[in-house]
Protein backbone atom coordinates (compact mmCIF):
# COMPACT_ATOMS: atom_id res chain seq x y z
CA UNK A 1 0.00 0.00 0.00
CA UNK A 2 2.82 2.64 0.98
CA UNK A 3 4.89 1.93 -2.52
CA UNK A 4 1.25 2.69 -4.65
CA UNK A 5 0.52 5.54 -2.28
CA UNK A 6 4.02 7.09 -3.52
CA UNK A 7 3.53 6.09 -7.16
CA UNK A 8 0.12 7.81 -7.22
CA UNK A 9 1.73 10.84 -5.65
CA UNK A 10 4.46 11.14 -8.02
CA UNK A 11 2.40 10.18 -11.11
CA UNK A 12 0.24 12.88 -9.52
CA UNK A 13 2.86 15.12 -9.55
CA UNK A 14 4.02 14.93 -12.54
CA UNK A 15 0.86 15.47 -14.49
CA UNK A 16 0.01 18.73 -12.65
CA UNK A 17 3.37 19.80 -13.37
CA UNK A 18 3.59 18.63 -17.09
CA UNK A 19 1.25 20.71 -18.10
CA UNK A 20 2.79 24.29 -16.29
CA UNK A 21 6.28 22.91 -17.75
CA UNK A 22 4.93 22.93 -20.95
CA UNK A 23 3.55 25.92 -21.03
CA UNK A 24 6.71 28.07 -19.64
CA UNK A 25 8.22 26.26 -22.44
CA UNK A 26 5.27 27.74 -24.65
CA UNK A 27 5.76 30.98 -23.11
CA UNK A 28 9.61 31.55 -23.15
CA UNK A 29 11.13 31.64 -26.62
CA UNK A 30 15.15 31.76 -26.85
CA UNK A 31 15.55 33.38 -30.29
CA UNK A 32 13.39 35.98 -28.80
CA UNK A 33 14.88 36.34 -26.04
CA UNK A 34 18.24 36.57 -27.27
CA UNK A 35 16.83 39.13 -30.19
CA UNK A 36 16.30 41.48 -27.25
CA UNK A 37 18.97 41.13 -25.28
CA UNK A 38 20.52 41.74 -28.39
CA UNK A 39 18.35 44.59 -29.17
CA UNK A 40 19.07 46.59 -25.95
CA UNK A 41 22.89 46.66 -26.10
CA UNK A 42 22.52 48.20 -29.83
CA UNK A 43 19.56 50.86 -27.99
CA UNK A 44 22.54 51.40 -25.33
CA UNK A 45 25.04 52.02 -27.85
CA UNK A 46 23.24 54.61 -29.46
CA UNK A 47 23.45 56.84 -25.87
CA UNK A 48 27.33 55.68 -25.44
CA UNK A 49 29.04 56.63 -27.05
CA UNK A 50 26.94 57.07 -29.89
CA UNK A 51 24.88 60.27 -29.37
CA UNK A 52 27.71 61.54 -26.77
CA UNK A 53 30.11 61.42 -29.87
CA UNK A 54 27.47 63.07 -32.22
CA UNK A 55 26.38 65.93 -29.65
CA UNK A 56 29.91 66.10 -28.60
CA UNK A 57 31.59 66.85 -32.27
CA UNK A 58 28.67 69.49 -33.06
CA UNK A 59 30.30 71.72 -29.96
CA UNK A 60 33.20 73.52 -29.48
CA UNK A 61 36.68 72.34 -27.98
CA UNK A 62 36.02 73.84 -24.59
CA UNK A 63 32.60 72.00 -23.78
CA UNK A 64 33.08 68.88 -25.57
CA UNK A 65 33.47 67.10 -22.00
CA UNK A 66 30.43 69.04 -20.71
CA UNK A 67 28.54 67.14 -23.50
CA UNK A 68 30.22 63.65 -22.83
CA UNK A 69 29.19 63.76 -18.96
CA UNK A 70 25.99 64.98 -19.49
CA UNK A 71 24.65 62.30 -21.71
CA UNK A 72 26.97 59.82 -19.64
CA UNK A 73 25.51 60.90 -16.23
CA UNK A 74 22.16 61.06 -17.75
CA UNK A 75 22.62 57.07 -18.74
CA UNK A 76 23.39 57.14 -15.06
CA UNK A 77 20.64 57.91 -13.57
CA UNK A 78 18.10 57.39 -15.65
CA UNK A 79 18.61 53.23 -15.45
CA UNK A 80 18.28 53.92 -11.69
CA UNK A 81 15.00 56.21 -11.93
CA UNK A 82 13.73 53.53 -14.26
CA UNK A 83 13.97 50.60 -11.70
CA UNK A 84 13.35 52.37 -8.86
CA UNK A 85 9.68 53.91 -10.24
CA UNK A 86 10.09 54.63 -13.98
CA UNK A 87 9.21 51.08 -14.58
CA UNK A 88 6.10 50.61 -12.25
CA UNK A 89 4.37 54.31 -13.29
CA UNK A 90 5.24 53.43 -17.28
CA UNK A 91 3.86 49.70 -17.45
CA UNK A 92 1.98 49.17 -13.73
CA UNK A 93 -1.66 49.54 -12.64
CA UNK A 94 -4.97 49.64 -14.27
CA UNK A 95 -5.41 52.97 -14.61
CA UNK A 96 -5.70 54.69 -18.10
CA UNK A 97 -3.32 57.55 -17.19
CA UNK A 98 -0.68 56.44 -14.56
CA UNK A 99 0.46 52.73 -14.03
CA UNK A 100 0.81 53.66 -10.33
CA UNK A 101 4.13 52.30 -7.30
CA UNK A 102 3.49 48.19 -7.44
CA UNK A 103 6.54 47.31 -9.03
CA UNK A 104 8.78 49.83 -6.68
CA UNK A 105 12.09 49.03 -6.95
CA UNK A 106 11.37 46.25 -9.10
CA UNK A 107 10.73 43.93 -5.78
CA UNK A 108 8.00 41.99 -7.22
CA UNK A 109 10.33 40.92 -10.16
CA UNK A 110 11.39 36.94 -9.82
CA UNK A 111 13.52 35.85 -12.36
CA UNK A 112 10.72 33.10 -13.48
CA UNK A 113 8.41 36.56 -14.08
CA UNK A 114 7.58 36.67 -18.27
CA UNK A 115 6.75 39.03 -20.30
CA UNK A 116 5.43 37.85 -23.63
CA UNK A 117 7.94 35.44 -24.96
CA UNK A 118 11.26 36.42 -22.88
CA UNK A 119 11.66 37.03 -19.28
CA UNK A 120 10.26 40.05 -17.64
CA UNK A 121 13.67 41.15 -16.64
CA UNK A 122 14.68 41.10 -20.40
CA UNK A 123 12.08 43.76 -21.08
CA UNK A 124 13.02 45.61 -18.62
CA UNK A 125 16.29 46.20 -19.63
CA UNK A 126 14.97 47.00 -23.00
CA UNK A 127 12.60 49.80 -22.05
CA UNK A 128 15.64 51.23 -19.43
CA UNK A 129 17.68 51.86 -22.96
CA UNK A 130 14.26 53.66 -24.20
CA UNK A 131 14.37 55.78 -20.83
CA UNK A 132 18.26 56.56 -21.02
CA UNK A 133 18.42 57.87 -24.24
CA UNK A 134 14.80 60.15 -24.19
CA UNK A 135 16.12 62.51 -21.57
CA UNK A 136 19.80 62.56 -23.23
CA UNK A 137 18.37 63.48 -26.82
CA UNK A 138 17.65 66.88 -24.75
CA UNK A 139 20.63 67.74 -24.22
CA UNK A 140 21.80 68.98 -27.43
CA UNK A 141 19.33 71.73 -27.16
CA UNK A 142 21.20 73.47 -24.19
CA UNK A 143 24.92 72.68 -24.97
CA UNK A 144 27.85 74.75 -23.73
CA UNK A 145 25.20 76.65 -21.26
CA UNK A 146 23.96 74.72 -18.84
CA UNK A 147 24.78 73.60 -15.13
CA UNK A 148 25.62 70.23 -14.72
CA UNK A 149 23.69 69.30 -11.22
CA UNK A 150 20.43 71.53 -12.52
CA UNK A 151 20.15 68.86 -15.30
CA UNK A 152 20.27 65.76 -13.25
CA UNK A 153 17.62 66.83 -11.05
CA UNK A 154 15.41 68.34 -13.94
CA UNK A 155 15.75 64.11 -15.51
CA UNK A 156 14.92 62.09 -12.95
CA UNK A 157 11.37 64.40 -12.04
CA UNK A 158 11.15 64.81 -16.15
CA UNK A 159 11.22 61.14 -16.33
CA UNK A 160 9.05 60.27 -13.91
CA UNK A 161 6.59 62.52 -14.48
CA UNK A 162 6.35 63.64 -18.45
CA UNK A 163 8.52 60.27 -19.78
CA UNK A 164 6.65 57.43 -18.05
CA UNK A 165 3.32 58.24 -17.70
CA UNK A 166 3.31 58.76 -21.76
CA UNK A 167 4.68 55.34 -22.11
CA UNK A 168 2.04 54.36 -20.26
CA UNK A 169 -0.34 55.87 -22.11
CA UNK A 170 0.85 54.35 -25.89
CA UNK A 171 2.43 51.34 -24.79
CA UNK A 172 1.14 49.96 -21.27
CA UNK A 173 -2.10 47.54 -22.30
CA UNK A 174 -4.40 49.68 -19.89
CA UNK A 175 -3.08 53.30 -21.35
CA UNK A 176 -5.61 55.12 -22.91
CA UNK A 177 -4.37 55.74 -25.97
CA UNK A 178 -2.85 51.84 -26.35
CA UNK A 179 -4.44 50.45 -29.39
CA UNK A 180 -5.54 53.63 -31.09
CA UNK A 181 -2.20 55.34 -31.74
CA UNK A 182 0.28 53.72 -33.68
CA UNK A 183 3.66 54.50 -32.27
CA UNK A 184 5.96 51.44 -33.11
CA UNK A 185 9.31 52.80 -31.10
CA UNK A 186 8.72 55.90 -29.95
CA UNK A 187 7.68 58.68 -32.64
CA UNK A 188 5.51 60.54 -29.47
CA UNK A 189 6.95 58.51 -26.58
CA UNK A 190 10.57 59.75 -27.66
CA UNK A 191 11.17 62.00 -30.12
CA UNK A 192 8.08 64.30 -29.86
CA UNK A 193 8.43 64.15 -25.73
CA UNK A 194 12.46 65.27 -26.18
CA UNK A 195 11.67 67.90 -28.86
CA UNK A 196 8.92 69.43 -27.43
CA UNK A 197 10.87 69.75 -23.82
CA UNK A 198 13.84 70.98 -25.76
CA UNK A 199 12.07 73.75 -27.07
CA UNK A 200 10.57 74.79 -23.99
CA UNK A 201 14.43 74.16 -21.99
CA UNK A 202 15.81 77.12 -24.77
CA UNK A 203 13.05 79.48 -23.73
CA UNK A 204 13.73 79.18 -20.20
CA UNK A 205 17.54 79.45 -20.56
CA UNK A 206 17.83 82.09 -23.52
CA UNK A 207 20.54 81.90 -26.35
CA UNK A 208 24.42 81.46 -26.24
CA UNK A 209 26.11 84.36 -26.61
CA UNK A 210 26.64 86.16 -29.66
CA UNK A 211 23.85 83.90 -31.46
CA UNK A 212 22.43 84.31 -33.95
CA UNK A 213 25.27 86.48 -35.25
CA UNK A 214 27.96 83.92 -34.18
CA UNK A 215 26.73 80.23 -34.54
CA UNK A 216 29.77 78.06 -33.76
CA UNK A 217 30.86 75.56 -35.86
CA UNK A 218 31.48 72.41 -35.03
CA UNK A 219 35.12 71.26 -33.51
CA UNK A 220 34.93 67.74 -34.74
CA UNK A 221 32.97 66.82 -38.26
CA UNK A 222 34.59 63.34 -37.60
CA UNK A 223 33.69 62.21 -34.44
CA UNK A 224 29.76 64.10 -35.68
CA UNK A 225 30.01 61.19 -38.30
CA UNK A 226 31.32 58.30 -35.70
CA UNK A 227 28.50 59.20 -33.38
CA UNK A 228 25.89 59.07 -36.27
CA UNK A 229 27.23 56.33 -37.75
CA UNK A 230 26.64 54.07 -34.12
CA UNK A 231 23.41 55.54 -34.03
CA UNK A 232 22.39 54.20 -37.32
CA UNK A 233 23.52 50.91 -36.58
CA UNK A 234 21.90 50.79 -32.84
CA UNK A 235 18.27 52.18 -34.54
CA UNK A 236 18.55 48.67 -35.74
CA UNK A 237 17.46 47.29 -32.07
CA UNK A 238 15.61 50.74 -31.78
CA UNK A 239 13.22 50.14 -34.09
CA UNK A 240 13.33 46.54 -34.95
CA UNK A 241 13.33 45.37 -31.09
CA UNK A 242 10.31 47.02 -30.72
CA UNK A 243 8.59 44.69 -33.00
CA UNK A 244 9.52 42.31 -29.07
CA UNK A 245 10.40 39.32 -30.73
CA UNK A 246 12.99 37.83 -33.73
CA UNK A 247 10.29 37.57 -36.49
CA UNK A 248 9.01 39.10 -39.96
CA UNK A 249 8.38 42.41 -38.49
CA UNK A 250 11.40 42.79 -36.84
CA UNK A 251 12.85 42.37 -40.09
CA UNK A 252 10.79 44.78 -42.45
CA UNK A 253 11.14 47.25 -39.45
CA UNK A 254 14.97 47.34 -39.80
CA UNK A 255 14.28 47.12 -43.65
CA UNK A 256 12.42 50.24 -43.81
CA UNK A 257 14.63 51.98 -41.21
CA UNK A 258 17.69 51.68 -43.49
CA UNK A 259 15.82 52.84 -46.48
CA UNK A 260 14.34 56.05 -44.64
CA UNK A 261 17.83 56.55 -43.11
CA UNK A 262 19.24 56.67 -46.21
CA UNK A 263 16.70 58.58 -48.17
CA UNK A 264 17.03 61.38 -45.55
CA UNK A 265 20.13 61.65 -45.83
CA UNK A 266 20.86 61.96 -49.37
CA UNK A 267 17.91 64.52 -49.55
CA UNK A 268 19.58 66.60 -46.95
CA UNK A 269 22.74 66.23 -49.05
CA UNK A 270 20.83 66.83 -52.48
CA UNK A 271 19.42 70.28 -51.13
CA UNK A 272 22.90 71.52 -50.06
CA UNK A 273 24.02 71.11 -53.06
CA UNK A 274 21.13 73.10 -54.59
CA UNK A 275 21.18 76.12 -52.36
CA UNK A 276 25.21 76.47 -51.38
CA UNK A 277 27.30 74.18 -53.95
CA UNK A 278 28.86 72.56 -50.96
CA UNK A 279 26.88 69.01 -49.42
CA UNK A 280 28.54 68.81 -45.85
CA UNK A 281 29.34 65.50 -43.98
CA UNK A 282 27.54 67.35 -41.30
CA UNK A 283 24.66 68.01 -43.31
CA UNK A 284 24.15 64.54 -44.46
CA UNK A 285 24.15 62.61 -41.11
CA UNK A 286 21.55 65.17 -39.98
CA UNK A 287 19.65 63.97 -42.06
CA UNK A 288 20.63 60.34 -41.70
CA UNK A 289 19.05 61.25 -37.91
CA UNK A 290 15.45 62.81 -39.26
CA UNK A 291 15.23 59.85 -41.56
CA UNK A 292 15.73 57.52 -38.56
CA UNK A 293 13.57 59.62 -35.91
CA UNK A 294 10.65 59.72 -39.11
CA UNK A 295 10.28 56.46 -39.57
CA UNK A 296 10.42 55.34 -35.79
CA UNK A 297 6.74 55.29 -35.50
CA UNK A 298 5.59 53.59 -38.83
CA UNK A 299 8.53 50.91 -38.93
CA UNK A 300 6.02 48.73 -37.82
CA UNK A 301 3.40 49.55 -39.90
CA UNK A 302 5.05 50.33 -43.27
CA UNK A 303 6.62 48.63 -46.40
CA UNK A 304 9.77 49.54 -48.21
CA UNK A 305 8.02 51.98 -50.44
CA UNK A 306 6.74 53.73 -47.51
CA UNK A 307 9.90 53.59 -45.94
CA UNK A 308 11.09 55.34 -48.51
CA UNK A 309 8.31 58.48 -48.56
CA UNK A 310 8.94 58.59 -45.24
CA UNK A 311 12.47 59.18 -45.47
CA UNK A 312 12.30 61.75 -48.53
CA UNK A 313 9.23 63.54 -46.65
CA UNK A 314 11.54 63.51 -43.47
CA UNK A 315 14.76 65.01 -45.19
CA UNK A 316 12.73 67.66 -46.66
CA UNK A 317 10.73 68.70 -43.85
CA UNK A 318 12.97 68.52 -41.50
CA UNK A 319 15.88 71.10 -43.64
CA UNK A 320 12.73 73.23 -43.64
CA UNK A 321 11.98 73.29 -39.94
CA UNK A 322 15.77 73.87 -38.75
CA UNK A 323 16.40 77.15 -41.03
CA UNK A 324 12.33 78.28 -40.05
CA UNK A 325 13.76 77.85 -35.76
CA UNK A 326 17.21 78.61 -36.09
CA UNK A 327 17.57 80.96 -38.90
CA UNK A 328 13.92 82.67 -39.07
CA UNK A 329 12.73 82.99 -35.32
CA UNK A 330 16.13 83.17 -34.21
CA UNK A 331 15.44 80.10 -31.78
CA UNK A 332 19.14 78.75 -30.03
CA UNK A 333 18.08 74.68 -30.22
CA UNK A 334 21.64 74.34 -30.57
CA UNK A 335 21.69 70.78 -31.98
CA UNK A 336 18.68 71.18 -33.96
CA UNK A 337 16.80 69.19 -31.20
CA UNK A 338 12.85 70.05 -31.82
CA UNK A 339 13.46 70.39 -35.51
CA UNK A 340 15.25 66.96 -36.04
CA UNK A 341 13.66 64.78 -33.71
CA UNK A 342 10.47 66.65 -32.71
CA UNK A 343 9.86 67.49 -36.39
CA UNK A 344 10.89 63.89 -37.58
CA UNK A 345 8.70 61.82 -34.80
CA UNK A 346 5.71 63.95 -35.44
CA UNK A 347 6.06 63.63 -39.00
CA UNK A 348 6.12 59.93 -38.78
CA UNK A 349 3.00 59.63 -37.00
CA UNK A 350 0.78 61.87 -38.97
CA UNK A 351 2.58 60.46 -41.98
CA UNK A 352 1.71 56.83 -40.94
CA UNK A 353 -1.47 56.14 -42.08
CA UNK A 354 -1.26 57.71 -45.54
CA UNK A 355 1.73 55.73 -46.36
CA UNK A 356 1.15 52.07 -44.69
CA UNK A 357 -1.52 51.22 -46.77
CA UNK A 358 -1.46 47.45 -48.37
CA UNK A 359 -0.68 49.35 -52.09
CA UNK A 360 2.69 50.33 -50.82
CA UNK A 361 3.48 46.66 -49.10
CA UNK A 362 2.21 48.29 -45.75
CA UNK A 363 0.13 46.53 -43.16
CA UNK A 364 -2.81 48.56 -44.29
CA UNK A 365 -6.28 50.02 -41.85
CA UNK A 366 -9.59 49.78 -42.06
CA UNK A 367 -10.09 53.49 -41.99
CA UNK A 368 -7.52 55.85 -42.65
CA UNK A 369 -8.74 59.22 -41.40
CA UNK A 370 -10.20 57.46 -38.02
CA UNK A 371 -6.56 56.29 -37.58
CA UNK A 372 -5.32 59.78 -38.68
CA UNK A 373 -7.31 61.67 -35.77
CA UNK A 374 -5.99 59.04 -33.24
CA UNK A 375 -2.25 60.05 -34.21
CA UNK A 376 -3.63 63.65 -34.22
CA UNK A 377 -5.44 63.44 -30.85
CA UNK A 378 -1.96 61.32 -29.71
CA UNK A 379 0.11 63.72 -30.80
CA UNK A 380 -2.02 66.64 -29.24
CA UNK A 381 -2.08 65.09 -26.06
CA UNK A 382 1.39 64.53 -25.59
CA UNK A 383 2.94 67.83 -27.05
CA UNK A 384 0.56 69.31 -24.52
CA UNK A 385 1.40 67.71 -21.84
CA UNK A 386 5.59 67.52 -22.29
CA UNK A 387 5.35 71.42 -22.62
CA UNK A 388 3.24 72.26 -19.91
CA UNK A 389 5.43 69.70 -17.59
CA UNK A 390 8.36 70.43 -18.18
CA UNK A 391 7.84 74.17 -18.21
CA UNK A 392 6.70 74.35 -14.57
CA UNK A 393 9.83 71.85 -13.92
CA UNK A 394 12.40 74.19 -15.06
CA UNK A 395 10.47 77.09 -13.80
CA UNK A 396 11.07 75.57 -10.28
CA UNK A 397 14.31 74.54 -11.13
CA UNK A 398 15.53 77.99 -12.19
CA UNK A 399 14.01 79.59 -9.24
CA UNK A 400 16.12 77.07 -6.62
CA UNK A 401 18.96 76.22 -8.39
CA UNK A 402 19.74 77.83 -11.25
CA UNK A 403 20.38 77.03 -15.02
CA UNK A 404 22.72 78.90 -16.26
CA UNK A 405 26.58 79.21 -15.53
CA UNK A 406 27.63 82.77 -15.50
CA UNK A 407 29.04 84.65 -18.33
CA UNK A 408 32.83 84.09 -17.36
CA UNK A 409 32.38 80.43 -17.27
CA UNK A 410 30.69 80.35 -20.35
CA UNK A 411 33.39 82.42 -22.06
CA UNK A 412 35.82 80.10 -20.46
CA UNK A 413 34.24 76.34 -21.20
CA UNK A 414 32.25 74.12 -19.56
CA UNK A 415 34.92 71.54 -19.22
CA UNK A 416 37.08 73.34 -17.14
CA UNK A 417 34.68 75.93 -15.27
CA UNK A 418 32.11 72.89 -14.24
CA UNK A 419 34.48 69.93 -14.57
CA UNK A 420 38.20 70.82 -14.30
CA UNK A 421 38.68 69.22 -17.58
CA UNK A 422 40.21 69.28 -20.46
CA UNK A 423 39.30 67.49 -24.35
CA UNK A 424 42.87 68.67 -25.89
CA UNK A 425 46.10 69.28 -23.77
Amino acid sequence: MTVFRIVSLVLATILVSTPAMAQEAATINSGDTAWILTASALVLFMSLPGLALFYGGLVRAKNYLSVLMKVFSIACLASLVWVFLGYSIAFGGASPYFGGFDNFALLGLGRDAVSGTMPESIFVVFQMTFAVITPALIVGAFVERVKFFPVLVFTALWLLVVYAPVVHWIWADTGWLYGKVQDFAGGLVVHATAGITALVFVAFLGARKGFPKEIPMPHRPAHVFIGASMLWVGWYGFNGGSALAADGAAGMAILVTHISASTAALTWVVIERILYKKPTLVGGVTGLIAGLASITPAAGVVGPLGGFIIGLMGGLICYGAVHLIRVKLRFDDSLDVFAVHGVGGILGILLLPFVAGTALGGVGFDSVSDQFMHQLTGTVAVVTWSAIVSAVLLFVIKKTMGLRPDEAEEVQGLDTALHGESAYN
